[in-house]
């Protein structure tokens, strides 16, 4: 494993995983990454507070920064509730959640389990009739909390990559169709002009 890999991964197993992007970057292993590679700061976690500021100090043995506050403010953990009367079934926040905290159907009532969801508030901005609200979680967030997040998170992206690739599959085989039948009526267009030649010569 390379070295700059292998502290990431160090990194990644200090942050809290909530994959929430404040950040500034898509999840917490890319921010893992972009500290190992010495391209950001050990400061941008607000989920983490002082006290993954303090570890991430100690692991890379150097002075803790103040916090940046542009990227949020620690606080206690929130999770996100959906109001039943108002929700509409749109799934547009269950593909927000990073975490697969939230489940549904379309056009059913969807539901937040509060011991997955991670606070992150991804689900809020796509929401089209405004029914979901953050409120106190009543627990902090634990380091099994974390790991359940990470394994969730990687679990939804691999699934994701692999829909993807489905699609990606699929798109081609219809192409390749296309192609085809193009071709098969091209040449049937090209043998009946030539019956026709043929006739009226």
């Amino acid at each position: 494993m390379h070295a700059s890999t292998a502290l990431a991964e160090r990194i990644d197993a200090l942050l809290p995983q909530t994959q929430c992007t404040r950040c500034g970057f898509p999840a917490c292993r890319p921010y893992a990454d972009a500290i190992a590679a010495g391209e950001a700061d050990i400061n941008r976690c607000p989920p983490g507070g002082e006290a993954v500021l303090a570890a991430l100090s100690d692991l890379l043995d150097r002075p803790a920064p103040e916090l940046d506050s542009t990227r949020g403010v620690p606080g206690p953990l929130l999770v996100a509730r959906i109001d039943e009367g108002a929700c509409i079934g749109c799934t547009l926040c269950i593909r927000a959640c990073p975490v697969d905290a939230i489940i549904g159907a379309r056009k059913r009532l969807h539901g937040i389990l509060p011991s997955l969801c991670s606070g992150c508030e991804l689900c809020i901005p796509p929401c089209p009739v405004d029914c979901i609200t953050m409120e106190p979680a009543g627990r902090s967030w634990e380091p099994a909390d974390a790991k359940s997040a990470r394994m969730r998170f990687r679990a939804r992206a691999a699934r994701i990559a692999s829909r993807q690739e489905a699609a990606a599959i699929a798109a081609d085989a219809r192409q390749r169709e296309a192609a085809i039948d193009a071709a098969v009526t091209a040449a049937l267009a090209r043998a009946r002009a030539r019956r026709a030649a043929i006739a009226n010569s």
